[in-house]
C-alpha cells in the first residue's frame, strides 16, 4: 500500500470528536458513542443497564432511583473520557494502517 493510500485509509477510519459527542449527547444513555469508538463490550453493558432501568421505571419503583444514578453518573463521567479513548482507537488505527511502532 501506498503512503498516500495509507493515510487515505487513515482518515476513513479515524474516529471523530465530534461525531462522539453528538452520539453521547443524544444516545450517550444506551452506549452509542462506547460503539463508535470501539468499546462494544462497555456500550453493550451501558445499553442493558439503561434497558433493565427503563424496564423497572414501568414495573417497579424500588431501584429506580439508584439505577438512573449509575447510568447518569457513567453518562457523565465518559464525557471526560471520550477524547482519550478516541486517541486510542485513532493511534490503533494507524497502528494498523500506518504500520507505526512505539
Amino acid at each position: 500500500m501506498t503512503a498516500d493510500r495509507a493515510y487515505a485509509q487513515y482518515d476513513i477510519e479515524k474516529k471523530s470528536l465530534v461525531v462522539a459527542y453528538v452520539l453521547w449527547a443524544f444516545l450517550g444513555y444506551v452506549g452509542a458513542h462506547r460503539f463508535y469508538l470501539g468499546r462494544p463490550l462497555s456500550g453493550m453493558f451501558m445499553l442493558m443497564l439503561s434497558s433493565i432501568t427503563l424496564i423497572l421505571t414501568f414495573v417497579s419503583f424500588g431501584f429506580l432511583g439508584f439505577l438512573w444514578f449509575i447510568v447518569g453518573l457513567w453518562w457523565l463521567i465518559d464525557a471526560l473520557l471520550i477524547p482519550g479513548i478516541a486517541a486510542g482507537r485513532n493511534q490503533r488505527i494507524a497502528d494498523r494502517v500506518l504500520g507505526y511502532r512505539r
